[in-house]
Formats: C-alpha cells, sequence, structure tokens
C-alpha cells in the first residue's frame, strides 16, 4: 500500500525534493550574483546597452508557457538599436498554444528585422513550429529535427484505483466533457473526437510550415508524420537551410542586419542560471505528466 500510494504522490515529492536540494544553492548565488554583478555594473556604462544593435534569444527545454520569450521578442521588435535577432533553440517542443504564439511572433518580428533560427542541440515539435518564420533555419551538425506531429496522452488508473479501493463520481453536461479522462479506458466515442482535435492540429501545423519553408502539403509524410531527423537529412528534405554551427548563425544574422560592428545585448547571467534550472526541474515533471495535447 505505501509503495502505491508513493507512486501516487511522487510528482509532489520530487518536487518538495527539487525545493530542498536546490533552494540553498539558488540562495547562495543569488547573493554572489549581486556582489559580483554590482561591481560589474560600475565598469559597464548604460550608453553601452544602448549601443547592442543584435539580441540573441534563447528558447530552451520544454514549451509550457510563452511569457518570456514572447516578452524577449516584443522587446526586440521595439527597440530601434536592434537590427537583429538570432533565435537560439534546443527544446523538445511543448504544449501547442504557446508554439504558436512563438511562430507567429516571430513571423511579425521578421516584417520590420531579420531573424536567424538556430538548432543548437533539439529543435523539435513545437519549437520547430515556433522556429518556422525565420530568414533562415541553420542547425548544428549534430542537432535533431523534426518531429513534426501532434500527440495526446493520458493513463487509466482504473486498475490501480481499484486496489486501492478509490472510486469517482462524476456529474456532467455534455456527452464529450469526460473526454481523456484517467479514471477508465476512453469509449470509441471520445476517441474519436479526441482524434479529430489531434488531426486538425496536425493538419494546421503542417500546412503553416509547408507555408514558411515553400514545401508541398501533399509531400507532409517525407517532411512531417513526425519524423525525426539528423541536420542534415532536415535539410534534405526543406525543413532547415543550413547545417552549420553557432559563429555560422551569427554571422548570417550579422549580414542580414547589416551591421557593420556587431554588439550583442548582454543577458542576465543569473536569469539565465536561474531558467536553466527551472526547465530541466519541467522536463523532469512533464515527463511523470504527459496528459495534454501537446505539439510533441
Amino acid at each position: 500500500m505505501f509503495n502505491i500510494l508513493r507512486k501516487i504522490f511522487y510528482p509532489i515529492i520530487a518536487i518538495l525534493d527539487f525545493i530542498t536540494k536546490y533552494f540553498k544553492t539558488i540562495v547562495f548565488l543569488t547573493i554572489i550574483y549581486f556582489f559580483v554583478s554590482s561591481s560589474e555594473d560600475s565598469a559597464i556604462s548604460g550608453e553601452s546597452f544602448e549601443m547592442a544593435n543584435l539580441q540573441k534569444i534563447e528558447l530552451y527545454g520544454p514549451i509550457m508557457t510563452a511569457d518570456k520569450v514572447l516578452a524577449q521578442i516584443e522587446e526586440a521588435k521595439k527597440n530601434k538599436n536592434i537590427k537583429g535577432v538570432l533565435l537560439d533553440v534546443n527544446s523538445p517542443g511543448g504544449a501547442v498554444a504557446p508554439s504558436v504564439e512563438i511562430a507567429y511572433a516571430i513571423k511579425e518580428l521578421r516584417e520590420v528585422k531579420p531573424v536567424v533560427a538556430y538548432a543548437s542541440g533539439i529543435m523539435a515539435s513545437g519549437s520547430y513550429y515556433s522556429s518556422i518564420w525565420a530568414d533562415k533555419i541553420i542547425a548544428n551538425p549534430g542537432s535533431m529535427v523534426g518531429s513534426i506531429g501532434v500527440i495526446f496522452q493520458g493513463t487509466n488508473l482504473e486498475e490501480l484505483m481499484d486496489k486501492i479501493g478509490v472510486k469517482t463520481q462524476t456529474i456532467k453536461a455534455g456527452r464529450y466533457k469526460e473526454s481523456g479522462t484517467p479514471t477508465r479506458e476512453w469509449t470509441n466515442y471520445e476517441k474519436e473526437e479526441l482524434e479529430k482535435v489531434i488531426k486538425d492540429t496536425y493538419s494546421m501545423f503542417v500546412s503553416d510550415v509547408a507555408k514558411a519553408r515553400k514545401l508541398k502539403v501533399e509531400n507532409h509524410t517525407k517532411f512531417a508524420d513526425a519524423h525525426i531527423f539528423t541536420s542534415s537529412q532536415a535539410k534534405a528534405v526543406g525543413l532547415v537551410d543550413k547545417v552549420a554551427t553557432i559563429s555560422y548563425a551569427k554571422n548570417e544574422i550579422i549580414k542580414l542586419a547589416k551591421v557593420k560592428e556587431p554588439i550583442w545585448k548582454k543577458e542576465d547571467k543569473f536569469d539565465k542560471f536561474l531558467d536553466r534550472v527551472i526547465s530541466e526541474a519541467v522536463t523532469n515533471f512533464s515527463v511523470m505528466f504527459n496528459s495534454n495535447l501537446k505539439a510533441y
């Protein structure tokens, strides 16, 4: 019984373990950061930040929300000093809605200044969707690209609930209101309802990729269909423009932005560290709870 309860509450236990393990480290690094940054800031005038003419935006880890990336895109869009943007992507994908939001924000940004997307590790599914409207997509030789597909997953806890003596009580209005429930096996009509959502979302995904990358929708089984490509394979089917390293990607945005003396906007190192820690935590937790509509 104890082991069963431990499995059920494992996500909560994992979160508490994570907080216990990293809380002191984060507090300590915060203190160090403020001491170090105060001395560095005194050596860097505010004018140097204004002189920055290029900006790198990172899209790392599972895409569960788009708020921070959208804010950075909007900032780059409004900043007249920024002449070009490099979108550095290392993400397995994520939820559909925020991936679409980022994609169309990049499309709007591209209308006023050039954008180069760079696959530094993984550019798959939702993160590939986010990148499609960039002027160019460049992939690291060792990166993985593609997985253009949609998935809806859920668990069936019926047998486990029977063993521990737990039953659900449901009052609903609407035949399909319980579609995707984890308390029992889904009925055929519920599966059909979910399949309609999946197919329509997949159709939107494929259509946007084809339009952005100038591909033919009828050939979707070659470039989409959830295929996972190496960078060279992705180039062969038209998903990326060049297989090269980050230095090439930076030079490419410098050329497109027509910048003679490139000055990259400085990133907040502590914020970057904190984002990485949170991203790793979200990655671990998303593996345990994978029951939402995702462009994975």
